[in-house]
């Protein structure tokens, strides 16, 4: 008879290419997470995985079977979920991804409040400006900025109107000036942030008469957007972010926008997952607070 634990080891290892990866989020051994495959293996009397020293790769009867897997787990999900009922409180564990200073600084009090409303929830908040890959790494839903054009992915909107804008600290433009036009940025010390080795120093502007890019330089990048926001604050650049993140910012005075009346990049927030079944009672929720949070802050958007 298969076994469950053995059934989502394999979709789990499918996913990481690697057993040992797997056997970790589960807190087993390499070797016993080897030892339940090989058991599934033997019960369905097909070979799931080509093993290497160097590699794991799906036979192609493992990647005919993986779907097949995948589809059983998540109806048994779902069967529980069914007897729960609608009104029935949440449990389980959920697993969110967000950009590291979205993440710290507006969902974490969110997500508190979530989870205070919702004790039966365990939640995992892993926040890092790293791509999340919902279908490799252990994430349930990945909150993500800009356009999410892969067919592959599900992407529910929290706030499909965000742009970014130019910000700088009061005491930046005391000591520098306001640059009167976007030309004027290559006179000014701009803060620039850095992703999978590439340094983002040619921002986006969406001007009326097309799309213009102008390059911008500095003395300071970090690869965490957390960082470039706290170097503004301190006075120390120019940083084009997403209103979302710096919102709070400019509404407490620590900064303030740049050439407000240039309109900035589309910047949307969307919650992403790997397919529609994966949106649970716990997922539904959260997305629904996730944009009725996001809303009032994008309406200050409009007046800036």
């Amino acid at each position: 008879m298969i076994r469950l634990d053995d059934l989502s080891l394999f979709v789990r290892a499918a996913a990481l290419g690697s057993f040992s990866q797997a056997a970790r989020e589960v807190n087993l051994l390499p070797g016993q997470a080897s030892a339940a495959i090989g058991r599934l293996e033997r019960e369905l009397d097909i070979r799931l995985f080509a093993r290497s020293t160097r590699s794991l790769r799906l036979t192609d009867e493992g990647k005919r079977y993986l779907p097949f897997a995948q589809d059983a787990l998540q109806a048994l999900r779902d069967g529980v979920d069914g007897m729960r009922g609608e009104n029935a409180p949440l449990t389980g564990t959920l697993q969110v991804a967000a950009p590291s200073d979205f993440g710290r600084n507006v969902l974490l009090p969110w997500i508190t409040e979530f989870r205070r409303a919702h004790p039966g929830i365990d939640i995992q908040l892993l926040v890092s400006d790293q791509v999340a890959d919902v279908f490799r790494d252990p994430v349930d839903i990945a909150l993500r900025y800009g356009q999410i054009d892969d067919a592959s992915y599900i992407a529910l909107p929290v706030a499909p109107h965000n742009r970014r804008v130019l910000v700088a600290s009061p005491d930046y433009l005391d000591r520098h000036g306001r640059p009167p036009t976007l030309a004027a940025l290559a006179d000014h010390a701009c803060l620039a942030y850095r992703l999978r080795g590439r340094v983002y120093d040619r921002w986006c502007f969406a001007l009326p008469e097309g799309e213009q890019v102008v390059p911008v330089k500095g003395a300071l990048v970090s690869d965490d957007a957390d960082v470039v926001r706290r170097w503004a604050v301190m006075g120390e650049g120019i940083a084009y972010k997403s209103w979302l993140d710096v919102g709070g910012d400019v509404a407490q005075g620590r900064l303030e926008v740049v050439l407000p009346n240039v309109p900035g990049e589309a910047t949307p927030l969307s919650l992403v997952c790997p397919h529609r079944k994966q949106f649970s009672p716990a997922v539904k929720l959260l997305h629904a607070l996730l944009k009725e949070r996001c809303a009032p802050l994008l309406e200050r958007l409009d007046t800036v």
